[in-house]
């Protein structure tokens, strides 16, 4: 068996027209992340992977090797004294301060964890906070081996203005290595790198709106499109000369934004040079019409360029599942879904591909303990090599004749056009290129220039992202003021009055409510696993999983709708969603913080007793549960179910890691008569 890994590092351009970064986001992944990655991977001396960097994380990751303050808003604000910041700057800087997960970021600070829950600060609680939030954000490789930042840490408290610059300088100077490192790996022949077109576009999209219908003939698009094939050309010639610039060699392969293809990106691809691209296992059962998991571990060829099509399953237990396991437990699951695989195919390629940053800050140790584990089983294994893609690029080809347009996202390209608010973005867009080609032949060569740029920016596949109702951010409102801004750019270039469509937001105000509400009053539901009333669940919190907040998406999940509540003897839970396949052989796993009780129940047990705790669980049209409170003795307890088929978990609830919930509440503000 040949495993692959590539990990996919990303970054959307947070660049305003003056090049300053609007958010911190590449700065704090680069302390963490964008170092850590290939380090662990080091630490091991046969375990091989792929890294995909984007061209705008190559870009503004250079922005931070010299001054970093005067390239990013945030830092700007957070090396100032407290004393020269406005009451807005303090607010929005706190505000950011504040954003490092609490359970596995800011509870190893013992400060950190005080100020946290703050509301207002003194200039020195400030400065602490601040330091303190750019240390939770230092990966184990500065903890470790960065004395600058082992001694900040060992202090603890009471820190300085000169603490801060110390410790902005010393990551500034950190950063400046980090290519370096990859390219030192590279030539030592651990690693292969690849690239994604240039500002990260969804390409069948820009080449031809249509394809969003071909692959789901159900979506909405927008009436007025018209083909940016050029601008899809121009994205794939421009990451590769920004490759080329920062490596000194050609890349090799590219991972097509979001795993987007199509028949029209494919042969762009070849005629660039490309020899590999990546996608999800979904396009090739669509272009095979046929869903045989086995077909997946093979390299295919499709009109000369070789494709990998990701194992779903494997990377999606990476990137959300594994995070609640131990190191071991989830090595040693993840080697057994290999073991299954090699069972069947003993000349299989394994295609592991998913995010390489966003997952790690929701794991014990920002994952060093799981990868570190991983990396080193894996090396032990006679059966199994995990190897780069230049290690494989010989290997035999199956030939793929047609390729289906789609992502690794369901196979469709829903989660970037569709809904109203993605459409509407989509329109602007395609209204400001009419404007321009209108006028074009009458501006210089030079604001010309310029203005390709700004669309180029404007295409990326991360707006479409968070505009709609699919994903949540706290940030959506600076998202889509930063889009409009490059449209109104490009009108302001032109020299022509901006249409008034561009002034007023895309998103509307959304927050935490829409997807999370708690619940009401005391219910007691029956439990039979069926809708009975409308009005047993009527006071019930819900979590709505279809549409909650994620850096990332998942796909064909059962579950879209958690209810849940409780009454002065039991806690009761509703799972909605499709378990035609699941309530026979289907299980749930129940873990109960931090009361520390763990079981597994099949979906349609009936009455039983676990962990000392009496329940009832029935799966029919929906699956229900309900578990005794006698013996849970915290007042605020911290819940979480795995859903499993067939040894697989397939997915996790609440989606965002675990449901508060507070035993006994007190109801009697919601009461009405």
């Amino acid at each position: 068996m040949k495993l692959s890994f590539i990990w996919h590092m990303h970054q959307p351009d947070y660049r305003d027209k003056e090049g300053i970064m609007q958010m911190p986001w590449v700065f704090l992944h680069a302390i963490k992340d964008y170092y850590d990655m290939p380090w662990i991977l080091s630490l091991h001396q046969n375990a091989k992977a792929t890294f995909n960097i984007t061209p705008t994380l190559m870009e503004q990751l250079q922005l931070y090797y010299e001054n970093p303050q005067k390239r990013d808003k945030f830092i700007a604000l957070w090396i100032k004294n407290p004393e020269e910041l406005s009451e807005k700057e303090k607010i929005w800087l706190i505000k950011i301060c504040k954003t490092s997960q609490f359970k596995t970021m800011v509870k190893a600070f013992k400060r950190y964890k005080e100020l946290y829950v703050k509301e207002q600060f003194s200039n020195s609680e400030l400065i602490d906070l601040e330091i303190l939030f750019i240390l939770s954000w230092c990966g184990n490789y500065l903890r470790k081996q960065n004395p600058v930042v082992k001694q900040l840490i060992q202090k603890d408290r009471a820190y300085t203005q000169e603490d801060k610059k110390l410790l902005l300088q010393t990551l500034s100077s950190f950063i400046a290595t980090i290519f370096y490192f990859y390219k030192e790996l590279y030539l030592k022949g651990q690693i292969s790198i690849w690239t994604t077109p240039y500002y990260h576009p969804i390409l069948p999209l820009l080449i031809d709106m249509q394809n969003a219908k071909r692959a789901n003939p159900s979506t909405n698009i927008p009436e007025n499109y018209i083909s940016l094939q050029d601008d899809a050309k121009e994205h794939i010639n421009r990451a590769k000369k920004s490759f080329y610039n920062l490596f000194g060699f050609e890349a090799k392969g590219f991972w097509p934004a979001e795993g987007a293809v199509d028949v029209k990106s494919a042969e762009l691809f070849k005629k660039s040079g490309i020899e590999f691209i990546a996608t999800d296992e979904a396009i090739l059962y669509k272009s095979l019409q046929k869903s045989q998991k086995s077909l997946i571990y093979n390299i295919y060829n499709y009109n000369g360029v070789n494709i990998l099509f990701r194992d779903h399953y494997l990377s999606d237990l990476i990137g959300f599942e594994y995070r609640y396991k131990s190191a071991e437990d989830a090595s040693n699951h993840f080697i057994k879904q290999l073991e299954n695989i090699e069972r069947s195919n003993n000349q299989s390629v394994v295609s592991v591909i998913l995010d390489g940053e966003n997952a790690w800050e929701f794991y014990p140790n920002n994952s060093f303990d799981f990868l570190d584990t991983l990396y080193g089983k894996l090396e032990k294994l006679s059966w199994c090599e995990a190897l780069r893609i230049d290690d494989i690029a010989n290997i035999k080809s199956e030939n793929l004749d047609y390729l289906a347009p789609g992502s690794w996202i369901n196979g469709t390209f829903d989660t970037w056009v569709g809904e109203k608010q993605k459409t509407k973005a989509w329109e602007l867009l395609f209204l400001t290129k009419r404007f321009y080609l209108q006028y074009k032949d009458e501006l210089s060569d030079k604001v010309k220039k310029s203005i390709e740029d700004i669309f180029l920016k404007a295409e990326s596949s991360d707006w479409y992202w968070w505009f709609g109702s699919d994903h949540y951010t706290e940030y959506a409102q600076e998202f889509d003021k930063l889009f409009r801004s490059h449209l109104i750019d490009i009108f302001n270039l032109m020299q022509k009055p901006a249409p008034s469509d561009l002034f007023l937001p895309i998103i509307e105000n959304r927050s935490y409510a829409d997807f999370w509400i708690k619940p009401k009053s005391f219910i007691s539901p029956l439990i039979d696993g069926k809708k009975d009333s409308f009005f047993e669940w009527l006071d019930a919190g819900s979590v709505d999983e279809s549409k909650l907040f994620s850096t990332m998406s998942r796909s064909n999940l059962p579950v879209n709708k958690i209810l849940y509540g409780e009454d002065r003897e039991k806690l009761y839970f509703s799972f909605e969603g499709d378990f035609s396949k699941l309530c026979k052989n289907g299980m749930l796993k129940v873990i109960i913080e931090p009361e520390n009780k763990k079981f597994t129940l099949t979906l349609n047990e009936g009455k039983v007793q676990k962990e000392g705790i009496d329940i009832a669980i029935y799966c029919n049209s929906i699956l229900e549960l309900s578990l005794s409170k006698a013996t849970l003795n915290e007042a605020n307890i911290f819940i979480r179910f795995e859903l499993i088929d067939k040894d697989k978990i397939i997915q996790v609830l609440p989606s965002f890691g675990e449901l508060e919930i507070k035993l006994n509440a007190d109801y009697s503000r919601n009461w009405y008569i």
